[in-house]
């Protein structure tokens, strides 16, 4: 069984920055396509960012494109999620997703990843 556990979300203020990171048990995290995606109140759960088993390639949503950077340590079993130039819109909960299969870049729904973590909470004040 994959278990997923995001941790480092926290208030910051717009402009600052904030790495949230998940830590992947129950598999070899280096047969696993992950994924971060985010949810704000009264919204859907969102696209954020992806990354290949290898973590050679990834993707990230339009709205964090040169702000956001995932990357992974199999090694260490953990993904994180780099966030920079914090906006307030990006206030969220933050979800680690993790699938089986081939990496595909242009996986960006919910509906395509089979494990989730709790999620970490990610508060951006103006």
């Amino acid at each position: 069984q994959v278990q997923l556990v995001e941790s480092g979300g926290g208030l910051v203020q717009a402009g600052e920055s904030l790495r949230v990171s998940c830590v992947v048990s129950g598999r070899t995290v280096s047969t696993l396509m992950m994924a971060w995606f985010r949810q704000a109140p009264g919204k859907e759960r969102d696209f954020a960012a992806v990354i290949s088993q290898s973590g050679y390639i990834t993707a990230t949503a339009d709205s964090a494109k040169g702000r956001f950077t995932i990357s992974r340590d199999n090694s260490k079993k953990t993904v994180h999620l780099e966030m920079n130039s914090l906006k307030p819109e990006d206030t969220a909960v933050y979800y680690c997703a993790a699938r089986d299969g081939i990496f595909s870049s242009a996986a960006r729904d919910p509906r395509e990843y089979d494990y989730w973590g709790q999620g970490t909470q990610v508060t951006v004040s103006s």
